[in-house]
């Protein structure tokens, strides 16, 4: 697989219109920007978006359920609490503690955690996961390539939790278990002011994403009447 292959191969799909995807990885050594996040580290997609890398740890992510759900610390006691009674994401305290004990957060094993514009690394081999921020017609095309080469239910799914955890922690699991999961995400309300109104996230684990690669212009993105008419009107509004 090759990075400017598969750029080349998406923008040709989707109209040199179209934004191209963050990816991430793990690592231990800094390789982008560090500086610290208050709140939210989703900010820091605007630097990522328009071509810097960031680099993230336990010192920079500044929210503790940030911290956790990047695997840089363990659950901070007062996320329960702070998940059911104050956002009011769910009902009682135990629900998110059972939704965390089933998820099984795994521990960071290196010290740094990065995303990047995919036309910003040199290859896919140490990434964990492709995010791409979608429009409604930009997910159609994206989905319409996840569901071409499977029939299994869950090959695209929605599922309860942060921004990062529907990101981050999701697809870092899936990749290293080689699952075929794929993930919409950004319905988390504490997520979205960070993001343009009409965008969702949607990431491809790696694992995943290795078949994906080689079947993108055999689906409808190429070739096909009822896209060229989606891809035209994408290019049209960005």
């Amino acid at each position: 697989m090759k990075v400017n292959h598969f750029v080349n191969k998406y923008k040709e799909a989707f109209g040199d219109a179209v934004e191209l995807p963050i990816v991430f990885w793990y690592s231990d050594r800094v390789e982008g920007l560090t500086e610290k996040i208050n709140g939210c580290f989703f900010k820091g997609m605007k630097e990522v978006r328009s071509g810097n890398t960031i680099s993230l740890n336990a010192e920079n992510i500044s929210c503790g359920g940030g911290k956790f759900y990047t695997g840089f610390t363990p659950m901070p006691e007062h996320v329960p609490n702070f998940v059911s009674l104050k956002e009011k994401y769910k009902e009682t305290p135990q629900m998110v503690l059972d939704f965390i004990d089933e998820l099984q957060v795994p521990l960071a094993a290196s010290t740094w955690l990065h995303f990047a514009r995919i036309d910003k690394v040199e290859d896919f081999e140490r990434l964990e996961g492709i995010i791409f921020f979608a429009t409604p017609d930009i997910l159609s095309g994206l989905l319409t390539w996840t569901w071409f080469d499977t029939n299994e239910k869950d090959a695209v799914t929605t599922e309860f939790g942060s921004g990062c955890s529907a990101i981050v922690t999701q697809a870092t699991l899936e990749n290293r278990k080689g699952g075929k999961r794929t993930f919409l995400g950004l319905f988390d309300p504490s997520v979205r002011p960070w993001f343009e109104p009409d965008l969702l996230s949607f990431v491809i684990p790696l694992s995943r994403f290795r078949e994906m690669y080689s079947t993108m212009e055999q689906c409808c993105l190429f070739d096909t009447h009822a896209w060229r008419k989606i891809r035209e009107r994408i290019n049209l509004e960005m």
